[in-house]
């Protein structure tokens, strides 16, 4: 649920949208959107379809549960990543040692991480 209350939160602010706004495009109060963002409360099937319609996204990612999707086409392959892996990967190029090192060999980086 943690999840979900975070992307909402991040939806509504990059649309530049405030809690009340988002409430009336969706027929909800405030509080409601408030309730959603702090993890109070899950939203009815219906509130949450208005919510993906308003944002333009799938229901799998507004509850978090988005996964790695590679697609097959000619010579290309896409993979669909979610936010928080998008930001780890440009806090990641902000350094670009640490980058290339993890580039050259991740699993031995991976574990000199895990042992710390």
């Amino acid at each position: 649920m943690l999840l979900f209350a975070k992307r909402i939160r991040e939806l509504r602010k990059s649309n530049g949208l405030t809690q009340e706004e988002l409430g009336k495009l969706v027929n909800i109060s405030k509080v409601s959107i408030s309730f959603y963002e702090s993890g109070a409360r899950m939203p009815s099937l219906d509130t949450l379809t208005a919510l993906c319609d308003v944002f333009k996204v799938d229901l799998e990612y507004l509850l978090g549960q988005d996964n790695y999707v590679v697609e097959e086409s000619k010579k290309e392959y896409g993979i669909t990543m979610s936010n928080e892996e998008i930001r780890i990967i440009e806090e990641l190029r902000k350094h670009p040692k640490l980058y290339n090192r993890l580039i050259e060999n991740p699993e031995r980086m991976i574990n000199s991480l895990d042992k710390r």
